[in-house]
């Protein structure tokens, strides 16, 4: 593979995009649709929930990606044939990416204006008028933003927390063809990431990319520090994904604001690796890097990128081509995650799909994107719109 094909390439030049589906998101059809559509968008990565069906239909859509690679060129799209980066999610203990809400909706009054239901950006809770119809969460399609807690008028909504275990994310990574994993970590809980790294260390070196993710606090710096004295050395290239307001990227510029004074943060820190941003990531995230110059002069548009931040510098024992060597001193920031933006950006496509699972039987019958080629060609052409805000004219 060339290096304008591989995934690490936009790393090191500032490229690189990232596509969240949700550590807690198993709604397999809109999983393998926003696959497919970012694939032929361009994206580097596809970051997914550690479920072995949830790694087996991103890994078919990605095969899907390939045969349409040369018709998403001869459209314009930024593909040309590259094949992103398969990651799963795990975490070392409680966190707001691992959870799913939860509630009993016999408890609900009959007159409650229901408004959990408006404000689910997943349409993962659903409620029938017929006992003998499910109401409630819809749990594979639940991904823990936690919007329909404080909502409730009544109180009754919960949420199930679970931690993804050694013994479970070590097969996966040895047989289902992941090439990254990502840790979600808190400041405090060092003993806890210790432990799961020692546990996993044994299949981590077959990897191309650990990526660790982590929220602001009071003594993150220190505890990132401590972290990298934990998994050090490592032949993978390594990401701090900077968790500036999980799960909150479609509501408006004041969380992408969060996102990057968090990664101005960790860039200050001059931690060996790339600095990614995540968590309130949206439409308004690389104009904001491009108008602070943290990114690469010659993006999209690019009238910014004249920022000199040091080059973030790789422990001296690695080579020159290590997937660590820093990237350009004019692109401080390497690349950003979208996760819940990025999926509801493409929710009209993927519930014109739903739609269309009913047939004249009203027997559900699953309908492919790629077997729509006008729905599919519009949901690639609105991922394109946000991919290609933080990739080059080609």
């Amino acid at each position: 593979m060339t290096d304008h094909l591989n995934p690490l390439q936009s790393l090191k030049e500032g490229q690189w995009f990232k596509l969240i589906c949700g550590a807690s998101f198993q709604h397999l059809p809109a999983v393998r649709s926003l696959t497919l559509a970012y694939t032929l968008a361009g994206a580097d990565c596809i970051d997914v929930a550690a479920d072995p069906a949830v790694i087996a239909a991103v890994r078919e859509a990605l095969q899907i990606a390939a045969e349409f690679a040369e018709d998403a060129q001869a459209r314009g799209f930024a593909n040309k044939g590259k094949s992103p980066f398969l990651m799963v999610s795990l975490n070392d203990g409680e966190d707001p990416h691992f959870r799913k809400a939860k509630f009993d909706s016999t408890e609900c009054p009959a007159n409650c204006p229901r408004p959990c239901e408006r404000i689910c950006p997943a349409q993962a809770i659903k409620f029938s008028n017929t006992p003998e119809h499910f109401s409630g969460v819809i749990s594979n399609k639940c991904y823990g933003c936690g919007r329909c807690i404080p909502i409730c008028p009544y109180g009754i909504i919960n949420t199930n927390s679970y931690v993804i275990t050694p013994e479970a994310i070590a097969p996966l990574i040895l047989s289902a063809g992941v090439d990254a994993i990502e840790i979600h970590t808190q400041v405090g809980r060092l003993s806890e990431f210790q432990q799961l790294w020692q546990a996993i260390a044994p299949w981590v070196e077959q990897l191309k990319l650990v990526a660790i993710s982590c929220p602001d606090g009071e003594g993150m710096i220190d505890y990132l520090h401590a972290l990298y004295d934990a998994i050090a050395p490592h032949n993978y290239a390594l990401i701090w994904q900077t968790d500036g307001r999980p799960m909150s990227g479609d509501i408006g510029d004041g969380t992408t604001t969060a996102a990057v004074k968090l990664g101005q943060k960790v860039l200050a820190a001059k931690l060996p690796g790339y600095v990614q941003l995540a968590g309130g990531t949206n439409s308004y995230t690389v104009a904001k890097l491009r108008a602070m110059g943290l990114l690469r002069k010659g993006g999209q548009g690019g009238q910014g990128g004249q920022g000199r931040i040091s080059p973030i510098s790789p422990p001296s024992s690695l080579s020159p081509v290590s997937p660590l060597s820093p990237p350009s001193p004019l692109s401080p920031i390497s690349g950003v995650a979208y996760g819940s933006y990025a999926r509801v950006l493409l929710s009209p496509i993927l519930e014109q799909l739903e739609a269309m699972e009913v047939n004249d039987t009203s027997v559900k019958t699953t309908v492919r994107l790629e077997d729509e080629p006008e729905l599919l060609w519009q949901a690639v052409g609105l991922a394109h719109s946000l991919v290609s805000q933080l990739k080059f004219q080609q």
